[in-house]
């Protein structure tokens, strides 16, 4: 059966509009995980970008040297086995070859060193926070305080029925786009870790301590990650929402939250258990 030219035009015209809307609802949504996902996911952050950057400087490295060990084992293969070279050489020594692979690992770990700690120190020199956020890791959700707008806290639950599956919250932490957010994270119970792939942080939430790490999210959308440290049975129902907003979006929903946490401190997961417990 052959389909008209006409036809057949409509159609791919329809693929592509359908291609365009999905990904401009992709950007609407921020990066997020995708099945059967090989790369690192989309930067959303300054830091993650570097770590892109830094990644596949390694890649193409690593390829390098693997397709030249991969080469000088086919020629010993071919050139040297006993029926091609039924005489071997004695040469014990070669002042040339014993340089080179001494000075050219050194100079590939040079190479390797400048950006990576480059990158190190632009992950662990948090500079001046415009927001500072606790994440508090608790068996097994969440806990979010926002310190300098009002000191209300609310817990982050998995919702079974938002998607992305195992990914969804009841309610996310909220950040405004383009500004330095301080994240102080803390173990209540056992030791968490706090990791949002798109932002390129990950840092250990443990009891008693409280680590820092930061991140300047420049696109505005809904951005996942889980906690990352095997913590009890249900370590894989712990998931991290952040929604990344306007400025006159977080405003409005900075007095909202206040309104609906800081007035009723009861309301938060752990006091609501605790309340029936007793």
């Amino acid at each position: 059966m052959k389909m008209s030219s006409g036809l057949m035009g409509r159609r791919l015209l329809g693929l592509t509009v359908a291609g365009m809307a999905l990904a401009a609802g992709g950007a609407a949504f921020g990066a997020q995980p995708k099945p059967w996902e090989m790369t690192l996911q989309e930067a959303a952050t300054p830091v993650m970008e570097s770590i892109i950057s830094f990644h596949n400087l390694l890649l193409v490295l690593i390829t390098l040297i693997t397709l030249f060990v991969l080469v000088l084992l086919v020629i010993v293969v071919v050139k040297f086995n006993a029926k091609a070279n039924p005489v071997p050489s004695r040469t014990t020594h070669h002042t040339l070859i014993e340089v080179a692979w001494t000075l050219i690992p050194v100079l590939i770990l040079v190479a390797i060193a400048v950006p990576s700690f480059r990158l190190l120190f632009l992950q662990l020199d948090i500079p001046k926070a415009d927001l500072t956020v606790k994440a508090t890791g608790k068996q097994w959700y969440w806990s979010y305080a926002y310190p300098d707008n009002g000191k209300f806290e609310f817990d982050s639950l998995m919702a079974a029925d938002k998607q992305p599956r195992l990914l969804g919250v009841d309610n996310e932490m909220v950040v405004p786009v383009n500004k330095v957010i301080r994240v102080q994270t803390t173990g209540a119970d056992v030791i968490h870790a706090f990791a949002v792939p798109s932002f390129g942080i990950k840092i250990d939430s443990i009891p008693g301590r409280l680590n820092e790490t930061w991140f300047k999210a420049t696109k505005v959308g809904m951005y996942y990650g889980q906690c990352s440290e095997l913590c009890g049975k249900d370590h894989a129902f712990m998931p991290i929402a952040v929604r990344v907003v306007t400025d006159q979006e977080f405003a409005s929903w900075v007095e909202a939250a206040q309104k609906k946490y800081a007035t009723n401190p009861a309301n938060t997961f752990a006091s609501a258990g605790g309340q029936a417990a007793q």
